[in-house]
């Protein structure tokens, strides 16, 4: 396992909104394990889920975005496919579909970065665009 230093961007667009942009930095960590690589990090106050751990499993062929800790849940990223998920909370559960418009990935042991752009529905409402970029750095 490697420390890493991610540079996280998330735009998102949402129905008659400004776009929300938030920028963060953090460090996390970085392994290869099973095919594929896991880039993780703990979320903060700046994000609203504290406590909470997000993973970016990396795979050939899908990117899965898992959060747990007070918040759960595990989508599933592929070109032009649509994957439900239960978005668990602490106060109850909500049923998100996401499909993927843009999916890039390169990964190295050295860092990389990941850019994924994805339509969500929130209990088969309209909810809007979310597009991450993430830069990942080895910093041991």
């Amino acid at each position: 396992m490697r420390k890493v230093l991610l540079s996280i961007t998330v735009k998102q667009t949402y129905q008659g909104q400004e776009p929300e942009v938030m920028e963060l930095v953090s460090e996390g960590t970085m392994e290869f394990a099973n095919g594929g690589w896991d880039i993780s990090y703990q979320e903060s106050d700046l994000t609203g889920l504290q406590g909470v751990t997000t993973t970016f499993r990396v795979e050939p062929d899908k990117v899965t975005l898992i959060r747990t800790g007070p918040l759960r849940s595990t989508m599933e990223f592929r070109i032009g496919e649509s994957h439900d998920s239960l978005y668990q909370m602490e106060f109850g559960a909500l049923m998100l579909t996401v499909t993927t418009r843009h999916l890039f990935f390169d990964i190295l042991p050295e860092g990389g970065c990941i850019d994924l752009v994805y339509d969500i529905e929130i209990e088969k409402s309209e909810g809007g665009t979310v597009d991450y970029h993430l830069d990942i750095r080895a910093i041991d």
